[in-house]
């Protein structure tokens, strides 16, 4: 997230993020942290406010779980950003 935040503040192109399997997790809102542990939910908030796209696996969590700029995505989804993408890291 933070590779991601650090691109879009040099306006480096477009930054999608998708969120498979157990990382869906990481954008469900309302996450309890304990202190001194990175909240992913907030870094994930972060990169949409600064105009990165995320979507999550639809199969993998419930959309009214998901916290403000992540959308509820697809395997055709990814597929597409993969497609048109001058560039794709996987972590």
């Amino acid at each position: 997230m933070r590779l991601a935040r650090a691109l879009l503040e040099r306006q480096a192109g477009g930054v999608y993020l998708f969120l498979p399997g157990d990382a869906a997790a990481c954008a469900q809102g309302g996450q309890k942290v304990p202190q001194g542990y990175y909240n992913i939910a907030d870094m994930l908030g972060a990169v949409a406010r600064r105009g990165g796209e995320i979507a999550v696996c639809g199969t993998c969590i419930a959309a009214d779980k998901l916290i403000e700029g992540a959308k509820r995505g697809s395997m055709d989804q990814l597929a597409e950003w993969t497609a048109v993408a001058d560039k794709v890291l996987v972590f």
